[in-house]
């Protein structure tokens, strides 16, 4: 039987240094969805215009919206504690992750991992294909955190349940 992995990704106020999390979501392994925005710390003022073009998010929204980096990471803590969760953009959303914990006084109580080490070569022929079909099925209208976990998560699958 197939182990679900279950997929995290995070969205953020640019690319470069200074950047941090503005939102994080996850796919829990029965498909399962968590998605929160995060309410910028008073000293994390980078923000990308480019980057908000991808993600779509408003930094006054995030502002607005957003919860505390303590009860999101309280949250992350609660759903993910002592599972590995796996990211596709492992170097970015480590540190993103990081300040986010770092702001909440916190350390996660699970384990962050590069989805890549556990895509098989043989999955890597159709991971592109599969994961635009898998974004049209799901008739995604935004780049949003929860919704590219899940995307993620699906294209892992049926890559994965194809090549068998």
């Amino acid at each position: 039987m197939v182990t679900v992995p279950i997929v995290i990704d995070f969205e953020a106020s640019g690319f470069g240094q200074g950047s941090y999390p503005i939102e994080v979501g996850f796919s829990g392994r029965h498909g399962e969805g968590w998605c929160s925005l995060i309410r910028p710390e008073k000293e994390w003022e980078h923000w990308d215009s480019s980057a908000e073009e991808l993600h779509k998010i408003p930094r006054e929204i995030i502002v607005e919206r957003g919860n505390t980096a303590r009860f999101v990471a309280e949250q992350l803590n609660f759903f993910l504690g002592g599972q590995t969760v796996y990211t596709d953009g492992w170097g970015h959303d480590y540190v993103w992750m990081a300040r986010l914990y770092d702001a909440a006084a916190l350390n996660p109580q699970f384990k962050l991992a590069d989805l890549f080490e556990i895509i098989e070569d043989r999955q890597i022929p159709e991971w592109e294909d599969t994961k635009r079909l898998v974004m049209k099925e799901l008739c995604l209208a935004r780049h949003r955190a929860s919704s590219d976990a899940r995307v993620l998560q699906l294209t892992w699958l049926r890559t994965h349940d194809n090549s068998r």
